[in-house]
C-alpha cells in the first residue's frame, strides 16, 4: 500500500463513515460487497452452504444466556477497525423510554449476562441511571464494555472506576496491544498512555486482582488484515508485559476477529486486502466454532430498541427473523423459534478458534 493511501485512511478515520458521507455508511452497500462476485461467481462458498454441509443450516438459537444492549454509537474515539462506525459525531443514543423497555425484559428474562456496549456506553446521558436500575435485577454477570480512555476524557468520568465497583460491574476493556505503537496505530495517538492510566485506576479500586471478585478483562483485535493468534498465548504475553512494565493486573484476554463490516471493511478495500482477507476467513472456517457462535445464545438490542441475533448483524441492519422484532414486543417463546440471520461476515466468527464478544469459542 502506498503512503498516500495510508495517509488518506488516517485522515478519513478522524470522522465516522457517516459523517464523511462514505458509501460504506450504507448497510445495503456493505451487504452488496459481502455478497458480491467472490461468492456470486462461486469462487468462495456462501456461508449458508458451508454450514449446511455440517447439518447446521438453518442455524437455530439455544437457550438465551446474554442480553447485549447497545446504548448508543457516540464515542470519544474514532478507531480504524470499528464495526460500529462509532465516534463523537454519532448522535444515535438510547432514550430513557427505550431503556425502561429493556429493564422490563431484563427483570423477566432467563439470561444470566447483561452486556452494555456502544460506542462508549458511558457517554449516554442516562447511562448511570440505567446501570443503577439494571443492577437491581440480580443478573449474575453485568458487563460494561469500556474503551478505557473515556475515564480520562473528561473529569465527569474520572469516578467511573468507583461507580463500576459500587455496582459490581464486570469491566471489559479494549486494549489492542501491550505496546504503544500498535495500540495508537489502531485507535489514535495517545490512546495507549491513557489506557494504561485508566487500567491503573481500575486496579487501584480493586479491579483485576488475581483472586478478586471485581472482574477486569481485556479485548484484543488485530491491527491489520490478519486473524488473531492463539488467545491463551496472547493472554500470557499481555499479562507478562503489562505487569512488568506498568504493574497492571487483569483477569482474561478475549481475542476477537475483525469482521469485514463498516470501517474495517473500508480499510480492507482501500488497502487492497479485501479478497485476501475473505479467503483467509473461509479457509480458516472451523465447524466446531459454529456450535458456540454468540448468536445462538445472545440477543442484541440496538439504541432504538430493535432486536438482532448479534452485534454484527445490528451494524448491518439484519433484524431478527421473528414477529418480535422490537424490545417492546419481546417474547422468549417467539424468539426461540426463529432462524438466525446469516451472511458472509459470519465467517469471521467461525474462523480458527472462533470469535465472539467473549473471545474464542472453540
Amino acid at each position: 500500500m502506498t503512503q498516500s493511501i495510508l495517509t488518506d485512511i488516517k485522515k478519513a478515520a478522524k470522522k465516522s463513515l457517516k459523517a464523511n458521507q462514505n458509501v460504506l455508511a450504507s448497510t445495503q452497500k456493505q451487504l452488496e460487497i459481502l455478497n458480491g462476485e467472490l461468492f456470486e461467481d462461486g469462487e468462495l462458498p456462501y456461508f449458508k452452504d458451508k454450514i449446511a454441509k455440517n447439518g447446521m443450516f438453518p442455524l437455530k438459537p439455544k437457550k438465551l444466556e446474554v442480553l447485549q444492549i447497545n446504548v448508543g454509537y457516540m464515542c470519544n474515539q474514532v478507531c480504524g477497525h470499528c464495526h460500529v462506525d462509532a465516534g463523537p459525531d454519532r448522535k444515535e443514543i438510547m432514550t430513557r423510554e427505550t431503556m425502561e423497555q429493556c429493564l422490563a425484559v431484563i427483570q423477566n428474562t432467563g439470561a444470566h449476562t447483561l452486556d452494555l456496549t456502544g460506542g462508549a456506553p458511558e457517554m449516554n446521558p442516562h447511562f448511570r441511571w440505567f446501570v443503577e436500575e439494571a443492577s437491581k435485577a440480580g443478573i449474575k454477570d453485568f458487563i460494561v464494555r469500556s474503551n478505557l480512555t473515556i475515564i480520562l476524557a473528561n473529569k465527569k468520568y474520572h469516578d467511573l472506576p468507583e461507580f463500576f465497583k459500587k455496582h459490581n460491574v464486570h469491566v471489559v476493556s479494549s486494549m489492542p496491544h501491550y505496546t504503544r505503537g500498535k495500540t495508537d496505530k489502531q485507535r489514535g495517538d495517545g490512546v495507549f498512555d491513557k489506557s494504561i492510566k485508566a487500567l491503573q485506576m481500575l486496579n487501584q479500586v480493586g479491579y483485576g486482582m488475581p483472586d478478586g471478585d471485581l472482574r477486569l478483562d481485556l479485548v484484543y483485535n488485530p491491527s491489520g488484515a490478519f486473524l488473531p493468534t492463539d488467545q491463551s498465548a496472547m493472554e500470557h504475553d499481555f499479562k507478562k508485559a503489562l505487569k512488568e512494565d506498568f504493574d497492571i493486573d487483569f483477569h482474561n484476554l478475549f481475542a476477537i476477529t475483525n469482521l469485514p463490516i463498516s470501517r474495517f471493511l473500508d480499510y480492507l478495500i482501500a488497502s487492497d486486502n479485501y479478497e485476501d482477507y475473505m479467503y483467509s476467513l473461509v479457509e480458516a472456517y472451523n465447524p466446531a466454532a459454529v456450535e458456540n457462535v454468540m448468536c445462538t445464545n445472545t440477543i442484541s438490542v440496538s439504541w432504538d430498541g430493535w432486536l438482532y441475533d448479534c452485534d454484527f448483524n445490528q451494524m448491518l441492519d439484519l433484524k431478527v427473523a421473528s414477529k418480535a422484532k422490537h424490545i417492546k414486543d419481546y417474547n422468549d417463546d417467539v424468539l426461540s423459534n426463529r432462524d438466525i440471520v446469516i451472511s458472509q461476515h459470519c465467517y469471521g466468527c467461525t474462523a480458527g478458534a472462533g470469535s465472539s464478544c467473549q473471545g474464542s469459542v472453540a
